[in-house]
């Protein structure tokens, strides 16, 4: 059984010290994911394959021309392209479509010699909280089994947990690799929106999905983020900055100024226990010399709302292309065009994702459109604006990542809109497209992780690093 590493530096250490081997790291993830099956954090395992790279990558690591990520063995999201294989998005109306090509990302990690051992379970393209909205079933917490794992990334996010392997990929639209990070004790970054190509990631609302790393430790998180980020003929979003080497610049932050929000510890919505942590590290931070400062954020009841109209409305309109012509399910009742698009609509998508393309399309309707995706629009650049504003005057922004601690498994088929305030931390960094990472501060006293989230300014990442490196060791 594959030891729990903290980073890939001490995976290295222990390959070129004789005490372990790639093809042996790979071998032992396999056996953890067996030992782990009922967690369902897998949709597809690429055994033989890993197997295969392990080799050759041994071989390289002996040759001394291996990859940055010779050792590192990772787990893709099921919404992340990979040529020559299956891919999902946790969704029957994509039941064995295999991509035709590899996404961005992964053709960069695949360079660096990173082997990917299989594609994590989510919720249904990308929608929810809680990976409860997955066609292969929910995803359990490894810390808990009978609570949720976070959504939607939460399968990488308790592959990372459960040791079934160092890494995982997952995206971020409005908190889907923070949030399950939170639940699973471990790193969770979302980039700055435009940082990282999304050519080859399937689409569930464009303005706002991000891909991100989780792992244990900052440093792989940096390296990952170095790899991953930069140009892309292929996504015109993407912004021209130049990517830092974040893995080799992370250095002691310094005094610095940090908000955080006053609603977090008024509001009665907020987990006692998280209240109690976030207070904690604010006494910590104010005793290291640190400035922290209680702010009122006063467009905090709008960020659930405005995000979730513009997600849907986002959604209505990417997921329009699964209509059972092109590719991917077809209803066998289907007897003419009509009766195809709609059969393979209804029997193809699950309970969640209609319920988002539904409230999306009825929002960029004709008599609608103006009171509401227009409306959110307006918003949405207020929110950007005074998260600007805050951080002009403060380094960091510290919120808890999620009102409470990973909830029950089935509290969201109870009462969704529940679910969806579950993101009321979350979504403020996507709106404003801005860096967050959420860290692990160890857990409540039922042994449930919790998680603490930092948020700067744009393309400010490797001072959030740095800074998360620092905040780890209080």
């Amino acid at each position: 059984m594959t030891k729990f590493y903290t980073s890939l530096s001490e995976i290295k250490s222990e390959i070129s010290s004789g005490k372990t081997s790639v093809e042996k790291l790979v071998q032992g993830y396999l056996n953890n994911i067996t030992l782990n099956a009922h967690l369902n954090a897998f949709n597809e395992v690429f055994e033989q394959e890993a197997l295969a790279s392990a080799i050759k990558i041994d071989a390289r690591i002996k040759q001394g021309n291996a990859g940055k990520l010779a050792g590192m063995v990772i787990a893709i999201k099921d919404n992340i392209c990979y040529k020559g294989h299956k891919v999902n998005a946790s969704s029957k109306i994509l039941k064995d479509f295999t991509s035709v090509y590899s996404s961005t990302i992964v053709e960069r990690l695949l360079a660096e010699d990173a082997v990917i051992i299989g594609r994590c379970n989510c919720d249904e393209f990308a929608m929810g909280a809680s990976n409860e909205n997955s066609f292969f079933g929910p995803v359990k917490n490894y810390a808990d089994e009978t609570r949720v794992a976070g959504g939607s990334s939460g399968g990488s996010a308790v592959a990372v947990q459960a040791n079934m392997c160092h890494a995982a990929l997952g995206t971020d639209t409005g908190g889907s690799v923070r949030q399950p990070a939170s639940f699973c004790g471990l790193i969770g970054l979302k980039p700055t929106y435009g940082r990282i190509s999304r050519h080859g990631i399937i689409a569930y609302a464009s303005s706002f999905d991000q891909v991100g790393p989780i792992t244990r430790s900052v440093e792989d998180a940096a390296l990952l983020l170095e790899i991953m980020a930069g140009p892309d003929e292929y996504d015109s979003t993407l912004a021209n900055v130049a990517v830092p080497a974040f893995s080799g610049e992370i250095k002691a932050p310094g005094i610095k100024k940090i908000a955080y929000l006053q609603e977090a510890l008024s509001s009665p919505g907020v987990d006692g226990e998280v209240k109690s942590t976030l207070v904690n590290y604010i006494d910590k931070l104010r005793a290291e010399g640190h400035t922290v400062k209680p702010i009122a954020f006063e467009l905090l009841d709008y960020l659930v709302p405005t995000y979730y109209i513009l997600a849907m409305a986002e959604a209505s309109s990417n997921l329009s292309r699964y209509d059972g012509v092109h590719y991917g399910y077809r209803s066998p009742a289907a007897t003419d065009l009509v009766s195809t698009y709609k059969r393979s609509r209804s029997e193809g998508f699950g309970k969640e994702v209609k319920r988002r393309i539904m409230l999306g399309t009825f929002v960029l309707s004709a008599g609608y459109y103006d009171a509401y995706f227009s409306k959110a629009q307006k918003v949405r650049r207020l929110i950007q604006e005074k998260t600007a504003a805050i951080l002009e005057e403060y380094d960091f922004i510290l919120i808890p990542t999620a009102p409470e601690p990973a909830f029950a498994l089935g509290k969201q088929e109870k009462d969704p809109v529940v679910t969806y305030l579950s993101d009321i931390f979350t979504v403020q960094a996507s709106l404003a497209g801005v860096p967050a990472i959420s860290l692990p501060t160890g857990n409540n006293s039922k042994g449930l992780p919790l998680g603490l989230q930092l948020l700067t300014k744009n393309f400010n990442e490797q001072e959030l690093l740095n800074f998360s490196k620092y905040f780890l060791g209080l």
